[in-house]
């Protein structure tokens, strides 16, 4: 069969990557894709963006299914159109990807629904919001309502800080129409993690559990990223937490939509928050498989991908099982110079090339590449064309032993300018030191 994968990033590389092992897959298109795609074997990229294209592309190459990686075509409908023009497609439908593309929309469903999350109010108006931050005071959280790539989440420890977070986003317009409501949330304190599952609409399947580190520098300080690094499983949920995660929040938000009339089928990502008393509250939902945590996460599948996603897309998800590799992954995003205020493009990537050949040869790494073009004055070099560039990933038996794995591979990568953390899964090894 021929699949169809939507998206260009370092998440899309992998399930594209994922899906292309299966041996029941002759070969995986990605629109648009970028140079780890076009260089992995039995991936094509597709340089096409526009539905109607993509939906012509899918019928007359017979695509047996289709997967959407990030959220921009979910926002905008694709799995409608997909859906209408008969085609089969895996992801939420536009009303059901609300729950990611409106911040209001999300925090109104769990109040609703008695999902546990933060206490919050929503504004438009400037003023109410800066009275409210006078009547509350800091710490506060300040997100704007819209979609805004990781970037539109401002944790605001005086109020000060708070004050100006309401003018960058109401008075300023920093984010555009993203910003043009707000949700300030009380600040929960705690160790997030992030749970993702996969979804038919009634039955549920989760996936591996991972953290994710979204502040640009070690130590989780500096500004809200994308995500800097992930690792999979996290120690932090244990069985019993799995279980209240599950209980409280997972199972009511699909219950939720079904009641509302809105079928939610696809990856639903729970970024989560465990507070010291070891409650679970939600911070944020995503309609899509998190980057970077899809790439330990598939680097760790052992099932095949693409009967999971059918069984999910058939309704039949209760038949599926799923089997981990035992050891653990972990991943460090490499991003370009100026990320993420304002990435700098076109920088040479050496080390690389050398690193995707030796990967063809163990099942022990793999560097899924994201902001990434083929360029250069050859047209062959791999050059940097995006905030998040490469996601190194190894495993090791243990968090320890998967982080020393991938910062070696990092040693032998080089772009001008390039950041990364150094610290990527610390928190765990911490946790497990402690529990030794």
């Amino acid at each position: 069969m021929k699949l169809l994968v939507i998206g260009n990033g370092g998440r899309e590389h992998a399930l594209a990557w994922k899906l292309s092992l299966s041996p029941r897959v002759h070969k995986v298109f990605v629109a648009p894709g970028n140079a780890g795609t076009r260089l992995e074997q039995g991936l094509e990229n597709l340089p096409i963006t526009s539905f109607p294209e993509l939906i012509e592309f899918a019928k007359k190459e017979q695509i047996a299914l289709t997967i959407v990686g990030p959220e921009i075509p979910l926002a905008a409908g694709i799995v409608d159109e997909f859906r209408a023009a008969g085609l089969k497609i895996f992801g939420p439908t536009q009303q059901a990807a609300q729950l990611e593309t409106s911040k209001t929309f999300a925090k109104d469903f769990m109040m609703r629904h008695h999902i546990p999350t933060a206490a919050y109010c929503s504004f438009n108006q400037p003023d109410l919001a800066h009275a409210y931050i006078d009547q509350h005071g800091a710490p506060l959280v300040i997100k704007a309502d819209g979609l805004a790539a990781g970037k539109g989440v401002i944790i605001a420890d005086t109020n000060e800080q708070a004050h100006a977070a309401v003018n960058a986003l109401l008075v300023e317009n920093n984010l555009g129409a993203a910003g043009n409501e707000i949700i300030i949330e009380e600040y929960i304190e705690g160790t997030e993690v992030s749970f993702i599952v996969i979804t038919d609409g009634v039955h549920i399947l989760p996936l591996a559990t991972s953290q994710d580190h979204k502040r640009l520098l070690d130590g989780n300080l500096g500004p809200n990223t994308g995500g800097m690094g992930a690792y999979s499983p996290t120690p932090f949920v244990t069985p019993s937490l799995h279980a209240q995660i599950m209980r409280n929040i997972i199972d009511p938000v699909i219950n939720g939509m079904s009641k509302e009339g809105v079928g939610y089928t696809g990856f639903l990502y729970a970024g989560l928050m465990i507070t010291p008393e070891n409650q679970v509250k939600v911070l944020e939902f995503n309609c899509r498989l998190g980057d970077p945590e899809t790439q330990p996460i598939l680097l760790r599948l052992r099932s095949d991908l693409v009967t999971l996603i059918e069984h999910a897309v058939n309704g039949t998800l209760d038949k599926a099982a799923i089997e981990w590799d035992r050891r653990t992954a972990l991943g460090i995003v490499m991003a370009a110079a100026g990320y993420p205020e304002n990435p700098r493009k076109n920088d040479a990537i050496t080390g690389l090339r050398e690193l995707i050949t030796a990967q063809e040869q163990t099942d022990d790494f793999h560097i899924f590449q994201a902001g990434t073009a083929l360029g250069g004055q050859s047209g062959d070099e791999i050059v940097t064309a995006g905030g998040r560039v490469l996601c190194v990933t190894a495993l090791g038996e243990n968090i320890k032993l998967a982080q020393q794995s991938a910062y070696k591979l990092i040693e032998k990568i080089h772009f001008d300018g390039s950041q990364a953390r150094h610290d990527i899964g610390y928190q765990g090894i911490n946790y497990q030191r402690k529990s030794i």
